[in-house]
């Protein structure tokens, strides 16, 4: 049950407030931003409105980041009355008033912040000092203050409208997160150097159709559907994982026809179109402080691919076994990628993962730290395009061959590294799938640590 606050409260919290903005003006010497939401109604905190007052603290964050100045003094309340942000600022109070007048009237969601600017004296920054419109109402955008006098909305009216707003602007920026950080993965598993067979900054592999700028060209095409996976996650959260594949899967087919136009007909993230995107709904489905544990992550990949290889490679024949994945399930039971995340990415979980996270630690740049992973991946997952560029045998005498040479050095130099890919580049070998699982660890590895 939401915690309904009384009007003795809400005048106790407004008393406080301005005696703590006395306090730190009287302290500090210098103007302050005081930031709180207005939300109409007893209920004036719960964990939608706080994503909402978080958003808030970025966009202020970002805006002093951005003219490189750092608060002198800041501090915040969270309580049943609302949320409080103090800032204290060494800096032109129109300045600061231009500033969160900006991030008021820049969204939606900016109409529900109430960023007062307080002059060293105490007094209150109008908006009219500034030259600038007074603030309008959530729903009919006339004058804030006229319909606040008249009453012209129902309490229940502006409460809708402020879980409309906050909804809205939590999906786009949660879904726009995602496709950054996906598209981020992506670029940097093309950029990891030297990688055996694969397109890298140093040449293009095994391959003769694609070079490091067509996986640029992909990589930008594919941002629109990372954040369509998100959105579908989200906006299917309540309902069974599986529902959430089954919704993704038509945008799967239309990432891959952009990626087809952008690339001029070549096949740069086909794997990685089906892996990350079901990541990236997998994270839409979660709260956004689960996004830093890969294992929840994973886990509901797992969830929402249930049941995928049965579904896929249901009454498979010889006849009708077409594709190499098909082949190779249906003569050797290898499940590829699907099997992989319909166990939760096992490759990434107990091998690709722990292996970038090391090298990490150890010092090592994300990019050697990069090649490791990549050859742990190779050993620990059954990569099916190393089988269709030669065959089974072939596939299985590289394992071997760089599961003995991660036994004796699980961190190879660039040496070994450049002679591995000359000997993939020789016999046309090319790991792609691996490839998209490093993207995938790579992802993993930035929400990771973004917590």
């Amino acid at each position: 049950m939401e915690h309904q606050i009384t009007l003795t409260e809400m005048l106790d919290a407004r008393e406080r407030r301005v005696f703590k903005q006395q306090e730190l003006l009287a302290k500090y010497q210098m103007p302050m931003i005081c930031f709180t939401m207005n939300i109409a109604g007893p209920v004036k905190n719960n964990p939608l409105i706080r994503k909402g007052f978080e958003l808030g603290k970025q966009y202020v964050k970002e805006q002093l980041d951005s003219l490189k100045i750092t608060p002198v003094y800041f501090a915040e309340i969270n309580e049943p009355t609302g949320n409080e942000a103090y800032y204290l600022l060494d800096m032109d109070p129109a300045l600061i008033k231009e500033i969160t007048c900006g991030i008021e009237d820049g969204s939606n969601l900016g109409r529900l912040f109430d960023m007062d600017v307080l002059k060293i004296t105490g007094e209150k920054m109008e908006r009219a000092e500034s030259g600038l419109m007074p603030r309008l109402c959530l729903i009919c955008d006339r004058p804030a203050k006229e319909c606040s006098r008249s009453r012209i909305h129902s309490v229940e009216q502006l409460q809708a409208k402020t879980r409309e707003i906050l909804n809205q602007a939590i999906e786009k920026e949660d879904s726009c997160h995602a496709a950054q950080m996906a598209c981020r993965a992506l670029l940097y598993e093309v950029c990891t150097t030297p990688k055996p067979g694969l397109v890298d900054r140093e040449g293009n592999g095994s391959h003769k159709d694609m070079d490091i700028f067509t996986f640029m060209d992909s990589a930008s095409a594919l941002w629109p559907y990372f954040e369509t996976c998100t959105r579908i996650g989200i906006q299917t959260k309540d309902q069974p994982a599986e529902q959430t594949f089954r919704q993704i899967r038509f945008a799967g087919r239309r990432a891959e026809a952009s990626m087809l136009s952008a690339t001029r007909g070549v096949n740069t993230h086909k794997g990685a179109i089906f892996s990350v995107g079901i990541l990236c709904a997998a994270l839409g489905r979660l709260e956004r402080e689960k996004w830093r544990r890969p294992d929840i992550v994973l886990n509901e990949c797992a969830a929402m691919t249930k049941g995928l290889v049965a579904a896929d490679f249901a009454g498979l024949t010889e006849e009708s076994a077409i594709t190499i994945g098909q082949k190779l399930y249906l003569y050797h039971r290898i499940t590829g990628v699907r099997g992989q995340l319909e166990e939760g990415l096992p490759a990434v979980r107990n091998a690709g993962l722990p292996a970038l996270k090391e090298g990490i630690a150890r010092g090592m740049s994300i990019n050697d730290a990069g090649c490791s992973t990549l050859l742990a991946l190779i050993t620990a997952a059954t990569d099916t395009n190393l089988i269709a560029r030669s065959d089974l045998s072939t596939q299985q005498e590289t394992v071997e061959k760089l599961k003995n040479l991660l036994a004796d050095c699980a961190y190879p130099d660039k040496e070994i590294l450049r002679r591995l890919d000359r000997e993939f580049t020789e016999k046309n070998l090319s790991p792609g799938g691996s490839a998209d699982l490093l993207a995938v660890c790579y992802l993993l590895f930035f929400l990771e640590r973004e917590g």
